[in-house]
C-alpha cells in the first residue's frame, strides 16, 4: 500500500470525515465514500445507502470488472476537479478530488442513482448491456432493485457537488496535518508499538505492556503515542481489532462470537458496540453484504 492510500485510509477512519458522512447521507440520502486514486476496489462497499442495484450487478466478475472499469474512468475525470459520469447501466456518480498539496490524493464520491425515472425502456437497456457481458439481468429481483433507484434532479447534485467541495477543502487540510504527523512526528518506536499491538492485539493488552515492549514509560508513551497516531491507546488498539474482525468476517463458517474472542474482545456485547461505532453498522449486517455479493 502506497503512503497516499495509506493517507486517505486514515483519513476515512477520522472523526471528522465519519461524522460528516453520517449528516450527510442522513441529509441527502446518498451515499459517500472516500477512496485513493490507487485503488481497484468498488468504493460503496458496505456503505449506507448503497444502491440495491449496484450491489447485485457486483455479483459477477464481468459486470463487477465493468463497474471497477467505470470506476477508473471517474477517477481520472475528477484528478483536478468535480467530474460527474453515467455508466453503462445508466446510474450517475460524482467525485470530487481530495488534495494533498498540489496533488489529488483521493476522491468523496457520492451517487449511484438515476438522472431521469426508471422505464422498461432503461431497465431493457441496461438488460442488453449486461448481456454483451454475458449476465443475465433480466429477473424480477434486478428489476426491482433497478426501479427503487433513486432519481436525483439537477439541483440535488449540483448541491452535492457544491458540499462535497467545500468538504473536500478540510479534508485537504486535514491531509496535510496527517502527512506531517506521519513522515516527521513517527518515530521507530511508535513504528514498533503498532507493529507489537498488531501481532499481540488478540491478548489482553495493556498501556504499561506496550511501553514496556518499546522501553518506554507508561506517561511518555502514552503522550507520544496519542500525539502519532491522534487516537488514544484504546482506540487504537479497539481499531486494530476490528480489522482484523472485518477480514475474519468475511469467513461464512466462523461464527460472530468466535471471531470476537478471536481478535481479542472479552465481550460480545462490547465486540457488538465497538464495530457499530466504528464500522457504522452491525457485524452481522456487515458480514451480510458481502454474502448478497456486494
Amino acid at each position: 500500500m502506497s503512503a497516499n492510500q495509506q493517507l486517505v485510509e486514515t483519513l476515512a477512519r477520522s472523526e471528522i470525515f465519519l461524522d460528516y458522512e453520517r449528516a450527510y447521507s442522513e441529509a441527502m440520502q446518498l451515499p459517500l465514500t472516500l477512496r485513493a486514486v490507487e485503488t481497484w476496489q468498488l468504493p460503496y462497499h458496505g456503505k449506507r445507502m448503497e444502491n440495491s442495484f449496484c450491489a447485485l450487478t457486483a455479483e459477477k466478475s464481468q459486470t463487477c470488472a465493468a463497474c471497477l472499469q467505470f470506476q477508473e474512468d471517474l477517477g481520472r475525470d475528477a484528478l483536478d476537479k468535480p467530474a460527474t459520469r453515467t455508466c453503462a447501466f445508466g446510474l450517475c456518480e460524482t467525485a470530487v478530488p481530495v488534495k494533498l498539496g498540489l496533488q489529488t490524493i483521493g476522491f468523496l464520491q457520492t451517487g449511484q442513482v438515476l438522472r431521469t425515472p426508471p422505464t422498461e425502456k432503461s431497465f431493457q437497456q441496461a438488460v442488453r448491456f449486461a448481456k454483451k457481458l454475458e449476465v443475465d439481468i433480466d429477473n424480477q429481483v434486478m428489476k426491482q432493485a433497478y426501479f427503487t433507484t433513486p432519481v436525483i434532479s439537477q439541483r440535488k447534485l449540483d448541491t452535492a457537488t457544491s458540499l462535497l467541495t467545500i468538504f473536500a477543502d478540510h479534508l485537504a487540510m486535514k491531509s496535510n496535518q496527517l502527512y506531517v504527523q506521519t513522515t516527521h512526528a513517527e518515530s521507530p518506536v511508535i513504528s514498533k508499538a503498532k507493529e507489537y499491538i498488531g501481532n499481540h492485539c488478540s491478548e489482553q493488552l495493556s498501556l504499561r505492556q506496550v511501553s514496556s515492549a518499546v522501553n518506554l514509560s507508561l506517561f511518555y508513551f502514552s503522550k507520544q503515542f496519542r500525539k502519532a497516531t491522534g487516537l488514544s491507546f484504546t482506540q487504537f488498539v479497539s481499531r486494530t481489532r476490528i480489522e482484523k474482525a472485518k477480514n475474519s468476517l468475511l469467513n461464512p463458517n466462523m461464527r460472530v462470537s468466535e471471531i470476537a474472542y478471536a481478535v481479542g474482545f472479552q465481550s460480545l456485547t462490547h465486540f457488538n458496540r465497538v464495530f457499530k461505532k466504528i464500522v457504522r453498522q452491525s457485524p452481522t449486517d456487515y458480514r451480510g453484504n458481502f454474502s448478497a455479493g456486494v
